[in-house]
C-alpha cells in the first residue's frame, strides 16, 4: 500500500514561490547557489601541497557540469588569522584562485578586491597549507562577482547575452533584497544558476535551493571591472 507523506510548512512555502516565480519567468526560474571559501588550484601547487603526482578525490558534484567538491582541504594563513578546512573544487585549473568572503578576509587580514574568476591581477596573495607542504602566493584571493550562468538557449529566452548585467529580486520575504550588477556569463557548457556569496546570501535571507528572479533595475547599474587576467 502506498503512502503520501504531507509537505511540512517550509516545504510548502518554497513549493508555492517556485511556482510564483515559474508563472513569472515563463516555467524558468532560475536556481541560487551559495558559495562557500573555497579554493581552485593549478597542477604545480597541487604537487606541493598534496605530493607530486596526486589528484583529487571527488566528493560531490556542484551545480556547473563537470564541476565538483574535492575531499581535500587546505589551511589558508594570511596576515591576522587563519582558516581551516578550506574546501578544494575541481577540476585543476591554469591557475590557483582562492574565492573568500569579505568576512573571512577580516579573519585572515586581507582585502581581496570583488573581481569575476579569473581576473586575478592586482589581488593580495595569501599563504596555503596542505598535508605534504605549503607555498606563499603572491596573488590569487578574491571575492567573487554575483553572477548567473547560462545556456545560450537560456539567455535567448531570458533576452540577454554574455556579460550583460543585470538585477534580480533575491531572498525571504523579510530580508528580501534586489540585487544590481549580476552579470550573466553564457556558455553551452553551463547549467542556468546564479552564484552568491555567503555574505550576500546571508544578508537577505537566502539559501541553496531557492529560486531567483531577473527584474527591472530601479537604478541603471553601472559597474566597472578593475584588474585584467
Amino acid at each position: 500500500m502506498s503512502t503520501t507523506r504531507s509537505l511540512t510548512r517550509e516545504e510548502l512555502v518554497r513549493l508555492i514561490t517556485r511556482k510564483v516565480i515559474e508563472a513569472l519567468q515563463g516555467g524558468r526560474p532560475i536556481p541560487l547557489g551559495v558559495s562557500n571559501r573555497h579554493i581552485h588550484l593549478d597542477r604545480a601547487d597541487m604537487d606541493i601541497l598534496f605530493g607530486p603526482g596526486s589528484e583529487l578525490t571527488h566528493k560531490k558534484d556542484l551545480g556547473q557540469p563537470g564541476q565538483y567538491a574535492a575531499e581535500e582541504t587546505v589551511t589558508l594563513r594570511g596576515p591576522k588569522g587563519t582558516l581551516k578546512k578550506v574546501r578544494v573544487l575541481g577540476p585543476l585549473r591554469s591557475e590557483t584562485q582562492v574565492e573568500i568572503s569579505v568576512a573571512d578576509g577580516f579573519v585572515l587580514g586581507v582585502k581581496p578586491p570583488v573581481r569575476e574568476s579569473g581576473y586575478l591581477n592586482g589581488t593580495p596573495g595569501i599563504e596555503i597549507i596542505g598535508p605534504c607542504g605549503s607555498i606563499k602566493k603572491d596573488r590569487g584571493v578574491i571575492v567573487a562577482l554575483r553572477h548567473i550562468h547560462m545556456t545560450p538557449t537560456d539567455a535567448e529566452q531570458f533576452g540577454v547575452k554574455d556579460k550583460d548585467v543585470v538585477c534580480v529580486r533575491i531572498g525571504d520575504a523579510v530580508r528580501g533584497a534586489q540585487l544590481t550588477n549580476v552579470h550573466v556569463r553564457v556558455s553551452a557548457q553551463y547549467a542556468l544558476e546564479m552564484h552568491v556569496d555567503v555574505d550576500e546570501a546571508n544578508a537577505v535571507g537566502a539559501k541553496n535551493g531557492d529560486f531567483v528572479t531577473i527584474c527591472k533595475c530601479e537604478e541603471t547599474p553601472a559597474c566597472k571591472l578593475e584588474g585584467k587576467r
